[in-house]
């Protein structure tokens, strides 16, 4: 068999692509994705790649198009793509999630796939009324409308019903839904502090110190979880098996309030007004504190507890891990600051970078021969840029004495004060490639933001093997003055300002210009350092390239932000010209599985759906029958489209904070 998987470099996609390399009857794999992994790791080197943007910043008529060309040939597709963050950017969500299932269900079928396998959601259900712990567990068959003050759930909802649809219009491919609890595993640990937590939370903590007491909404009925590794064998399962039809698919236990606390803290839990915790997360996301909204909270008061009897009979599928097991390992890997080798699931600090103390003597770090480490899941690579990895340094590399004839404070002082500007480039460039989501350069902007990234380590562990001094203070007054460097509008107040996008262009080519000149005065004083100049050969290559790209993002920029009539950000922009080097792949790119702790897969059209019960903002539920389905409580932003304003209404109601007003941003 030959299958295609599209998002292929997240949570899911990562562990779907290790479950088909073990499948004897999987022979060929293609993964899909926006944002190129590195193809020299395992799992990502064992199938061929395609970089499709499936609706981010592409036409329908395009995404379709690369898509229908890339299934050719393949048997099955499993669609695992889902965008969770930015929440501000209702629309592009509803986009990439919603229509973006719609175009790979087309291409599919106009490639003649026989099955479609995609990941929905336990979010895609409708609320559970029943608030005994002791309640009845829900099958397939439970209705899927989603909870509505959820935007994640509205989609998987929506997806639902693009499947019904789409199953009902194409009889001839088999469509499989698979939706499955929360989904843990250690390397995704860094992917989900990000999208759910937030970069500055100190989970490097989480092994040696926790808080008095857990703090928990009251009426939490408990959590279902899934290891990646279960659900994407669960997947393979389903593609092997060629069986259609909707699945729950968790752990057979679920985690309680104690159990939390059990595995969260000291076996200490205080229960607090659903309220309350959605207000502090409602707050928390309006400062920037907590990546995840208040929405989260209301699905996880309200959806089901969900029934695996029929994956177990019909998939002949058992979880190896239990839930309890999965956190452990997720929260073991907050710790570490695991990851993998893609962009999503980069690690939290780069690998270790440091060189060889000697000529002789084999590189710890990514630089080193790959003859050292033969295990391609251990981080070598030949590449001049180190790849992410999750394995530590296990000592620190002595410093290497500088010979007399060279400066050491001159020295120091100048590489101190390029690892001063790489770490302002640092957090400019992944701010720069965040704010371009929803445009054609997005892909290539993120995977040079990991490139710079990983340079500036390189640089700051050239330091200290060098045993100069970082002058860290130096670092944090740049990374102080970027962040302020923030509040330059351009024009713009609430809304992004295409000028922006054409100023740091310029601002990064210039940079990485500048940084050009580190590398070439270090392969000038390599010999004498007792260094490989090479090494910095190849780095100042991939600055002329990054330089390159900057220039392409610049053009792509001004040709759009000086004019009325054009659009910079938004699927719109393919109307106001010419895309940035569309024939090139690695520009016209998909989103990849960002499904971090949340679940995925979809609805069995052909189950008979019981009443539909009470729906509301989970902790309170209400009345849903006179209230469209598709309503987010994230309605009401600048940027959603007129298709969407119907049905991204304004949901605000007393059951959420009886007796108070509405927030501002309703």
């Amino acid at each position: 068999m030959r299958v295609a998987v599209v998002g292929a470099t997240g949570n899911t996609g990562t562990a779907a692509l290790k479950a088909l390399a073990g499948a004897p009857e999987v022979t060929s794999v293609l993964g899909i994705a926006r944002r190129m992994p590195d193809t020299e790791l395992a799992p990502y080197s064992g199938c061929e790649w395609a970089s499709i943007d499936i609706a981010a910043a592409t036409s329908a008529e395009e995404a379709e198009r690369e898509l229908e060309e890339a299934f050719a040939g393949a048997d099955a597709v499993i669609h695992l793509a889902w965008l969770i963050q930015p929440n501000s950017q209702r629309d592009l969500l509803r986009r990439v999630n919603v229509d973006g299932t719609e175009r790979v269900a087309r291409a599919a079928a106009a490639a003649g796939v026989r099955q479609l396998v995609v990941a929905s959601s336990v979010g895609a259900y409708s609320p559970d009324p029943d608030r005994d712990p002791a309640l009845e567990r829900r099958d397939e068959s439970w209705p899927v409308k989603g909870v509505r003050t959820s935007h994640y759930s509205v989609d998987k909802a929506a997806q639902e019903r693009v499947l019904d649809e789409f199953a009902a219009a194409h009889p001839e491919v088999t469509v499989t839904r698979l939706r499955p609890a929360l989904v843990f595993q250690a390397d995704a640990a860094s992917e989900i502090q990000r999208y759910f937590l937030g970069g500055w939370m100190p989970t490097q903590l989480l092994d040696s110190a926790k808080p008095p007491a857990l703090p928990l909404p009251r009426g939490l009925r408990g959590v279902q979880a899934v290891h990646a590794d279960d659900l994407a064998r669960a997947y393979v399962a389903a593609v092997v098996q060629g069986v259609g039809g909707a699945f729950n698919i968790c752990a057979d236990d679920m985690l309680g309030p104690q159990d939390l606390a059990d595995i969260l803290d000291h076996g200490r839990y205080v229960e607090l007004p659903p309220r309350l915790v959605r207000a502090f997360l409602f707050g928390g996301h309006k400062t920037g504190l907590i990546a995840a909204d208040e929405g989260w909270i209301d699905m996880a008061m309200a959806v089901p507890v969900m029934d695996n009897t029929r994956a177990k009979a019909e998939l002949d599928w058992q979880p190896h891990h239990t839930a309890a097991e999965a956190l452990r390992g997720l929260l073991q890997g907050m710790a570490e600051g695991r990851g993998a080798g893609s962009i999503p699931l980069r690690p939290r600090d780069p690998e270790d970078t440091r060189l060889p103390a000697s000529r002789e003597r084999v590189a710890s770090g990514a630089h080193a021969d790959a003859a050292a480490d033969p295990d391609p899941t251990a981080g070598s690579d030949p590449d001049p840029t180190p790849a992410p990895t999750s394995t530590p340094s296990p000592t620190p590399a002595p410093a290497r004495a500088i010979p007399d004839r060279i400066s050491e404070d001159l020295l120091g002082l100048y590489l101190s004060d390029h690892l001063t500007g790489a770490t302002a480039g640092a957090e400019r460039i992944e701010r720069m490639a965040a704010s371009a989501i929803d445009t054609p350069v997005f892909a290539r902007l993120s995977e040079v933001a990991e490139e710079i990234r990983l340079e500036r380590a390189f640089l700051q562990q050239l330091i200290d093997d060098l045993g100069l001094r970082r002058r860290g203070y130096r670092q944090a007054v740049a990374w102080a003055g970027e962040h302020l460097g923030r509040l330059k509008g351009n024009g713009r107040l609430t809304t992004r300002s295409p000028l922006t996008l054409v100023l740091e262009a310029e601002l990064m080519r210039s940079a990485v210009i500048g940084k050009l000149g580190v590398w070439q005065t270090l392969r000038e004083l390599a010999g004498e350092l007792e260094l490989d100049p090479q090494l910095f050969a190849d780095l100042a290559e991939q600055a002329l390239a990054q330089a390159d790209l900057f220039g392409e993002v610049h053009e792509y920029a001004r040709e759009r932000a000086f004019h009325e009539d054009r659009q910079t950000f938004g699927s719109e922009h393919t109307k106001a010209g010419t895309t940035m080097n569309t024939n090139d792949p690695d520009l016209t790119t998909d989103p990849e599985a960002r499904t971090g702790a949340g679940a995925e897969a979809g609805a069995d059209p052909t189950a008979s759906a019981p009443r539909d019960p009470e729906a509301g903002s989970g902790s309170e539920p209400g009345p849903d029958t006179e209230r469209p389905d598709d309503v987010a409580e994230k309605p009401g932003t600048s940027n959603v489209s007129p298709d969407h304003e119907d049905e991204l209404v304004d949901e605000w109601g007393e059951e959420s904070f009886p007796g108070s007003d509405p927030p501002a941003h309703y």
